[in-house]
């Protein structure tokens, strides 16, 4: 099998990309170095509205549910609490019989 090596244009654009991410890199170490000589960064100005815009943009990310969805889910959860309660209780009164059976013997 013959070697596939990238063509030089191929090379030199990866390699131009490469060099973007880094001064990209490099000119937000600077701004953020920047923003903390001045005193409070801008997240911390902003932080109570900073804080509503993502609640907001989260917001508009839920995906809720149908109402067929949310019956159903509410019967299996019924469903599933009037079955794990009957084995508690199945439980609770087989060993009070055995604890009584216990004691009067």
């Amino acid at each position: 099998m013959a070697d596939k090596k990238p063509s030089a244009s191929k090379k030199n654009s990866i390699l131009a990309q490469a060099e973007a991410k880094a001064e990209k890199i490099v000119k937000d170490k600077e701004k953020a170095k920047k923003s903390a000589k001045n005193g409070k960064s801008a997240k911390k100005q902003n932080g109570f509205v900073k804080y509503f815009k993502d609640l907001k943009s989260e917001f508009k990310k839920v995906v809720w549910p149908s109402w067929s969805k949310v019956v159903n889910n509410t019967g299996v959860v019924l469903a599933f609490m009037v079955v794990s309660a009957l084995f508690i209780w199945g439980i609770d009164s087989g060993l009070s019989a055995l604890l009584k059976l216990a004691l009067n013997a």
